[in-house]
């Protein structure tokens, strides 16, 4: 059987660091994030077109942007969310970059991580927006509502330590939401926003760059965390042990290279890529057990799956920053590495593997 394969289709070399890129859904546009070497922002506009990307447009901001999410915009007028190395919160219509239709100033350092929810799922509750500091801070938003944010995990002490990532799960209806936020100090916290309280927590020793739940609109299923020194933590998240908390499973990549970014294909929760800190990516296929729980003395305790490594392929000399799967084109990828390029790619054979 032949395995997928991860084929690059262009590379665009920019002037400036990337750190992150997002496909503009329903369209064939991307949207890139950097920072210059003078400490200013850049947001460009691309079109992937006979493969070659054609820029689009690109508007210069005051402050580094580290992050970006459509996860919370409705589908007319698609909008898109930012973060800056300065704390601020800024959303702009995609066809007007220029000036934020919103803009607050959240954090009072740089904001890591951002994520969206809700946007185009009305069913699954108001549209929302989470930023993870430098301040240790994680504040959830309601684009709606300018000024204060609507819940907050607010840090403690000077040296508290800071929040590198952030991810919304559990929003499969008007009522269920929750936050998972990772830290500096290998801690990850999972956040009940309906019980507005910490409801589990661990550390996995190592700092977490990346989290994403395989789904966000669905009831809470696996959790993936990728962290320094090479590893890679997928927790099931459907049966919770009061003793032990969630199973999970330790993914370790040899070469102890940080693993910087996680993504799940949106057309299958199951498939998954890395962006790794060696150049390369690393694309696999969680398998389920054939039974999620087992009943002990203790009460039921999850069973976690495996993960198979479906694919590993180099494509730089220097990290890959950043992931998105395209929501529209199965397989469909886009990635930025610290060789301050952005790459549009495919992932072929995919329904040849199962």
């Amino acid at each position: 059987m032949d395995k997928p394969q991860i084929v690059a289709a262009c590379r665009q070399s920019v002037p400036y660091t990337v750190f992150s890129a997002k496909w503009i859904p329903g369209s064939s546009r991307i949207v890139v994030l950097g920072s210059r070497p003078k400490g200013t922002g850049v947001i460009s506009v691309w079109r992937y077109h006979a493969g070659e990307l054609e820029l689009v447009k690109e508007h210069d901001k005051s402050h580094a942007l580290r992050c970006g999410t459509f996860g919370a915009s409705s589908k007319a007028p698609r909008t898109f969310a930012t973060g800056d190395a300065d704390g601020r919160i800024c959303i702009y219509d995609v066809e007007r970059w220029d000036t934020p239709t919103y803009m607050t100033r959240g954090h009072t350092k740089a904001i890591a991580a951002m994520a969206g929810v809700a946007g185009s799922n009305p069913a699954c509750g108001a549209p929302e927006l989470v930023t993870g500091s430098e301040d240790g801070c994680v504040h959830v938003w309601d684009p709606r509502q300018k000024g204060r944010p609507v819940a907050s995990l607010v840090a403690e002490g000077d040296d508290a330590p800071q929040c590198w990532s952030v991810a919304f799960g559990n929003a499969f209806n008007a009522d269920e939401r929750c936050v998972a936020a990772g830290y500096a100090s290998g801690d990850i916290k999972l956040y009940d926003l309906r019980m507005n309280t910490v409801t589990w927590e661990t550390n996995v020793s190592n700092g977490v760059v990346s989290l994403q739940f395989d789904r966000p609109d669905i009831p809470m299923n696996k959790l993936v965390a990728a962290t320094l020194e090479g590893h890679l933590h997928t927790f099931d998240m459907r049966t919770f042990n009061q003793a032990q908390g969630y199973a999970g499973l330790d993914t370790h990549f040899k070469d102890n290279f940080t693993v910087w970014d996680v993504a799940h294909m949106p057309q299958d929760r199951d498939v998954l890529m890395t962006g790794n800190g060696n150049g390369s990516m690393s694309l696999y296929h969680y398998k389920y057990p054939s039974q999620r729980w087992r009943e002990t003395d203790a009460g039921k305790i999850g069973v976690v799956g495996e993960m198979e490594k479906l694919q590993n392929m180099a494509f730089s000399s220097q990290p890959i920053k950043s992931l998105d799967w395209s929501p529209d084109k199965r397989g469909a990828l886009l990635w930025t590495s610290f060789d301050q390029t952005v790459s549009v790619g495919v992932v072929t054979r995919l329904k040849e593997v199962w």
